[in-house]
């Protein structure tokens, strides 16, 4: 296969378990170069997992997982390295390095892996900083952050070194409408002008269909829909729907199951606790 494809990542019957937990079965998934992807799911559904796949944490038990045309599991120590350095990560409440600035959170990966004069990373930092908005806040401390510029400052060290592809983990958790939709844009945003790749796992339904260019949705480690945002939003699917309003019932019922109301109201108290 090319390095050219038009799919940056691609997942091709990926089966993942711990034990005899099995997490993913049967997972089949591509992003297309340059798009925004969203992987949907309820909580404990493998999304993250996915994540962990892609960036070679992981291996799978079965299929193939292929960025850029390579297989990760079958990169050797010094290729993966290779390729997590064309990746950017933005985890769930930004992990910051809580004893570092906000210019060196992003400067640090800068640092470490190229070597770049002390004067042009300076520049490249206030460019980054620049794009989500928090040049002035160059030298606050992370202590010092809302949860919103912290997300914002931990997306300007994701695309510290313009990598192909990034790729998001509950970015939108925890915050205000402001923030939700500053973050959401910029991430298009970014994704468009730095020509990138991105991966959104979130259960932000309404904020993701907004920016995405595709959609996953994953159920009990399956994918069980996709399609663009048209597709998926006139979907006649119960569960798709369900899920995409947020409707308490449906084919995830609101009732755990139970016996019969009446036996447990007539029958005896003994009974109940089996």
């Amino acid at each position: 296969m090319s390095a050219n494809s038009e799919n940056l990542v691609e997942i091709n019957g990926v089966d993942f378990g711990y034990e005899h937990n099995l997490v993913l079965g049967n997972i089949n998934l591509k992003v297309k170069r340059g798009q925004v992807v969203a992987i949907l799911g309820p909580s404990g559904c493998g999304k993250t997992t996915l994540l962990r796949l892609i960036g070679g944490q992981l291996k799978p038990d079965k299929g193939k997982v292929l960025v850029d045309s390579r297989s990760v599991a079958e990169l050797d120590r010094h290729e993966l390295y290779d390729l997590r350095r064309k990746m950017g990560m933005l985890f769930q409440f930004g992990a910051l390095f809580t004893d570092l600035s906000v210019f060196e959170n992003i400067a640090f990966q800068m640092r470490e892996h190229t070597d770049l004069p002390e004067a042009m990373i300076t520049n490249l930092v206030l460019m980054k900083l620049h794009a989500v908005g928090l040049r002035g806040a160059h030298d606050l401390m992370p202590s010092e952050l809302s949860g919103g510029m912290a997300r914002r400052v931990a997306l300007a060290r994701a695309i510290a070194l313009d990598p192909m592809l990034i790729m998001y983990d509950e970015p939108f958790a925890g915050l205000d409408p402001i923030s939700l939709g500053i973050v959401g844009k910029l991430i298009r945003t970014v994704n468009d002008a730095l020509g990138t790749t991105s991966i959104i796992v979130t259960h932000d339904v309404a904020t993701s269909l907004d920016i995405v260019d595709y959609v996953y949705l994953v159920s009990d480690g399956r994918v069980v829909a996709d399609g663009t945002v048209g597709e998926i939003r006139g979907t006649q699917d119960a569960f798709v729907q369900q899920f995409i309003r947020g409707e308490a019932d449906g084919p995830v019922a609101f009732h755990y199951p139970a016996e019969a109301y009446g036996d447990m109201v007539f029958g005896q108290p003994s009974d109940w606790h089996r």
